[in-house]
């Protein structure tokens, strides 16, 4: 079956109170217009059309690296009109799926029980049931249950209001009917737009069976016109993911203060305290703590790893049996061998630390080179940026380096050298030396201490 697919992403989305197009809108990390076209891809579909209009260029820019053709919609007269801006793309002999670039988490399955149903002489739409159904298109079943018409909450009569089944907006047909009745459409409604659930009716009259599908879950049709949805399908999302870690076997301390925002892959024992961020492609080994308040970005954490309360850790790999934090921030290019430890207060970039060596608190580690069993004391800096260009400091097996060190690079500390407290290095030490440079101390006697004017 050859599938064509429709994504509707032209609405300006006032009621978000944003200048960016509502598509662009996030859900757990990635814009909601990215969660539709993942579905859709999942489906496997070769020709993907996607409906813009406000923001046309920002949504071209989000998403220029994809499969799929972008549809300009000028002037936005209704759903109808936006899907017939679509029909020259579309094939005879395929099935059109319309979906929206403003409902994020439909399941691939749903919209694969909905495609089963289609064919030359039936489509599928998809439906939900709600307690409130208020502003939403109703279900018109004809006595022997069948969908014959679709009627907007602005059109439809007392007993139409109170009907609790409505319509999603998502629906498949036949691509070769849709382009017979959409240039049908009639703009004759409250609203004086092109409704695409017209095509419904039309379907009962031409006696096109109507399929019903029914989504699982108010969340899995859930569009966001405002915050307030967005916040609410946001919450939902992160509970199914965490639901999911949960029955893998991830110890999350409490799933309501949990956020996911990409993949996350854990092993055996892990244990989550409250309010960690996960962000990007995250994989975590096994019998790994990671304390309360900790943000992980596209990074590999090995096993036997603790990681305390509000560090920070992004494009990191730490091999294993590491201890980092509290109140840690490894930057990007970060790479911890075994047994590493990263104290309080430290931060590092594109810094390679060695097997047992450890940075305890208070330093900044960047473009530097740690071997194996080195010690960084309290307050070093390796100082490693001249307003230019960055160089690297290289620090060998078993240094020392005394707290409060300036290391101005490009330097080098070699093997089992010392660096005296509160120096300045701004040439290579060489192994087993003593390297100290600083002032010498005065101390001068019966200074008068200054007084208050």
């Amino acid at each position: 079956m050859l599938l064509d697919i429709v994504i509707l992403a032209a609405g300006k989305g006032t009621r978000m109170k944003s200048s960016l197009p509502k598509v662009l809108h996030t859900i757990g990390g990635q814009p909601m217009l990215g969660h539709v076209l993942d579905a859709a891809i999942e489906l496997d579909s070769d020709n993907i059309n996607i409906v813009i209009g406000h923001g046309s260029e920002a949504v071209k820019q989000a998403f220029v690296d994809e499969p799929v053709r972008f549809v300009e919609q000028t002037e936005q007269l209704g759903t109808g009109h936006a899907v017939q801006q679509a029909l020259p793309y579309l094939r005879d002999d395929a099935v059109a799926l319309i979906l929206y670039g403003d409902v994020p988490l439909t399941p691939t399955a749903t919209l694969r029980e909905m495609l089963d149903q289609v064919g030359a002489e039936a489509m599928s739409l998809l439906t939900v049931e709600l307690d409130d159904p208020s502003g939403y298109g109703r279900i018109i079943r004809n006595a022997q249950g069948n969908a014959r018409a679709i009627v907007e909450q602005k059109d439809a009569s007392k007993d139409q209001l109170a009907i609790t089944e409505v319509n999603t907006g998502i629906m498949a047909i036949s691509s070769k009917l849709l382009k017979d009745w959409l240039p049908k459409l009639s703009n004759d409604n409250a609203q004086g737009e092109y409704y695409l659930t017209d095509v419904v009716e039309m379907a009962s009259c031409e006696y096109i069976d109507i399929n019903i599908v029914q989504a699982d879950s108010e969340m899995d049709v859930q569009g966001v016109n405002n915050r307030v949805q967005q916040a609410e399908l946001e919450r939902y999302y992160q509970m199914v993911q965490a639901a999911i870690l949960l029955e893998e076997g991830v110890n999350l301390l409490d799933p309501e203060r949990f956020d996911c925002r990409g993949e996350l892959i854990a092993g055996s024992d892990v244990t989550i305290d409250v309010n960690c961020v996960f962000e990007g492609d995250v994989k975590l080994g096994n019998n790994i703590y990671i304390g309360p308040n900790c943000v992980i970005a596209n990074s590999v954490i090995g096993d036997n790893t603790v990681i305390k309360a509000n560090s920070v850790l992004e494009e990191v790999s730490v091999a294993g049996n590491s201890d980092i934090g509290p109140f840690a921030r490894l930057r990007p290019g970060t790479e911890l061998a075994d047994g590493a430890k990263i104290g309080n207060f430290v931060e590092t970039k594109k810094a390679k630390v060695g097997k047992g060596s450890k940075i305890n608190h208070l330093s900044y580690v960047g473009d530097a080179e740690l071997g194996e069993g080195v010690n960084v004391g309290a307050g070093t800096i390796t100082c490693n940026y001249d307003g230019v260009n960055k160089s690297k400091t290289t620090i060998e097996d078993g240094a020392f380096i005394g707290s409060n060190t300036s290391l101005v690079a490009p330097v080098s500390v070699g093997k089992s050298a010392t660096v005296g407290a509160g120096s300045t290095v701004n040439k290579d030490v060489e192994a087993n030396q003593l390297a100290v440079c600083r002032a010498k101390q005065r101390n001068i006697d019966n200074w008068p201490k200054p007084e208050k004017k």
